[in-house]
């Protein structure tokens, strides 16, 4: 069986030779996650290699681009940026020293509560993310090309639901 535009790939190969064995499965949903990590190996490596040309590292950029996406004056509380990353205090703080050292971001006494602090894109670190951003954006635009606007929001919306329901997660 091969994809309605005559594509075949490597995971048609495989379910082909399943639907022959065990005729009695659906294996159907074998070829979408199969595709879903052999494009997010594809992506990631991409994602990478743009990072690495920046100096960052995948969390690094993770951090600075929360802080530039909170908007002026580009100011988070270390504290509270695990939750949105999804990390440790203690990797985020190791982040956040490498981000220091390389002046991309600053950290003060937080003038509300003295014993905590405030970390602060530096004009460097939102110039070092703003390019990022924009090469990993061209890179992304690359894969999705292949699709139209409107299969890539359907994409979106059936990934949403497939993580919504909890059915990714281990048994």
């Amino acid at each position: 069986m091969s994809d309605q535009d005559g594509v075949r790939d490597a995971i048609d190969v495989i379910l082909e030779q399943w639907r022959r064995e065990r005729p009695d499965l659906d294996l159907s949903p074998m070829g979408v996650f199969g595709r879903l990590a052999e494009a997010a190996r594809v992506v990631e490596a991409s994602v990478d290699e743009v990072f690495t040309r920046h100096g960052l590292c995948p969390g690094e950029f993770d951090v600075l681009a929360a802080l530039r996406r909170s908007g002026p004056p580009y100011t988070g509380i270390p504290s509270e940026l695990p939750a949105v990353l999804m990390m440790s205090r203690a990797g985020m703080t190791n982040r956040l020293d490498r981000l220091e050292a390389a002046e991309l971001v600053e950290r003060s006494l937080d003038p509300a509560g003295r014993s905590s602090f405030r970390v602060t894109l530096t004009p460097e670190g939102r110039r070092v993310i703003d390019a990022a951003l924009a090469d990993h954006a061209a890179k992304l635009a690359r894969p999705a090309s292949g699709v139209g606007p409107g299969d890539t929001e359907t994409l979106g919306r059936i990934l949403r639901s497939m993580l919504a329901t909890g059915g990714l997660a281990g048994d």
